[in-house]
């Protein structure tokens, strides 16, 4: 049996990766700092609760999955949305927070799955960046930032590891329904006066299909990327946004 670890995977994308991995036949194992919504994933994922920056609890995660046999793949999806502020208003605690969770959290996973992968000469690494690594966005400098690095850090990833047969991919989700995205719509309603659905509507009209993107999506893409199907896909920025034309709503 084929096995993922999947970090943030009890909600959300991740919840969603989960699902459809385990849909194709994967052996499913997730990480969370959210113990109650772990404990409403599916019984037979095997579930670890901890902070993605944690290194103790990461290579104690990827040690236990050595254990049972090795890493197909690994999606290292955990991220946070961090404040919406002008850049001088950003605290630097909130800006290293930010940073932290959606880059060393990937980076530390990345790490510690890699002598798995490289002992087994195959796997694919999936990493989650987001359409705010593409562009730059207003009042979000430490997420932008942060997922623009994600984007560096696969890329390195794909060269560094390209002879050991693993893969290394990045999806961008565009806007995506649920609750994260909830909170990101009022803080930056907030921020430039606008209301919540005035936000929304500036968000759906920056893309093409004129929709935001559900979680679904994004499993879809990771579950083809982490397939035999992708064998040849490695180093790639793969946006599932619907097509993000301009991600400002106000321009």
């Amino acid at each position: 049996m084929k096995r993922v670890l999947i970090t943030a995977g009890a909600s959300g994308i991740g919840r969603a990766m989960g699902e459809g991995f385990s849909a194709a036949g994967y052996e499913v194992w997730v990480t969370d700092v959210d113990a109650a919504a772990l404990a409403e994933c599916p019984p037979k994922w095997i579930k670890r609760e901890g902070d993605v920056t944690d290194e103790t609890m990461i290579a104690a995660t990827l040690d236990e999955i050595a254990w049972a046999g090795g890493l197909d793949v690994l999606c290292a999806n955990a991220g946070v949305a961090g404040p919406t502020a002008l850049v001088e208003d950003v605290a630097l605690e909130d800006w290293r927070r930010c940073v932290s969770v959606n880059l060393e959290g990937a980076f530390l996973a990345a790490k510690h799955a890699t002598p798995l992968m490289k002992r087994a000469k195959s796997g694919a690494m999936i990493l989650t960046s987001s359409t705010a690594g593409l562009y730059g966005y207003p009042n979000r400098a430490p997420y932008a930032s942060a997922k623009w690095a994600v984007i560096g850090l696969m890329k390195t990833l794909a060269m560094e590891l390209g002879p050991f047969g693993i893969r290394a991919n990045a999806i961008c989700p565009g806007s995506v329904e649920g609750p994260r995205m909830e909170g990101v719509l009022a803080r930056e309603a907030s921020a430039k006066g606008m209301t919540r659905d005035q936000v929304y509507e500036g968000y759906a009209k920056g893309t093409s299909m004129r929709s935001f993107v559900e979680a679904r999506d994004v499993a879809n893409m990771a579950v083809f990327l982490g397939s035999e199907a992708a064998r040849m896909v490695s180093g790639q920025v793969i946006a599932v946004d619907g097509h993000t034309e301009n991600p400002d709503p106000k321009l």
